[in-house]
C-alpha cells in the first residue's frame, strides 16, 4: 500500500474550489471487512467540505446504511454484504 503526505480535506477542498460536487469516500482498510463504516470519518469530512459524500467500505448490514444516512452521506455504496446475502435488493428497494 502507497501512502499519501496529502492531507484529506485539503485535498477534497482543492477539488470542492474547482467545482466538484460528489466524492466517494472509501476507507479502504474496512472495504470488504463487513466491519461497519467509518462514520465518524465522513462526518469530520462533511463538517469541513461541502460536497455531497457517497460512502463505501465496511457495510454489513441495513443497521450500518443507516448509520452513514444520519452521517449525512449523499448515498452508500454496498458490495459484499449484498454478494453474502446479508443484504437483499429488496432491502435496499426499501432504504
Amino acid at each position: 500500500m502507497e501512502e499519501s503526505d496529502t492531507d484529506l480535506i485539503s485535498f477534497l477542498t482543492g477539488y470542492e474550489k474547482k467545482g466538484v460536487r460528489y466524492a466517494v469516500c472509501t476507507d479502504i482498510e474496512r472495504d470488504g471487512m463487513l466491519k461497519g463504516p467509518s462514520t465518524a470519518v465522513y462526518r469530520d469530512i462533511l463538517s469541513k467540505v461541502r460536497m455531497n459524500l457517497i460512502a463505501s467500505g465496511g457495510i454489513s448490514s441495513l443497521k450500518d446504511i443507516d448509520e452513514i444516512r444520519a452521517s449525512g452521506c449523499e448515498a452508500v455504496i454496498v458490495g459484499k454484504a449484498y454478494y453474502e446475502g446479508r443484504i437483499t435488493l429488496k432491502e435496499l428497494a426499501e432504504c
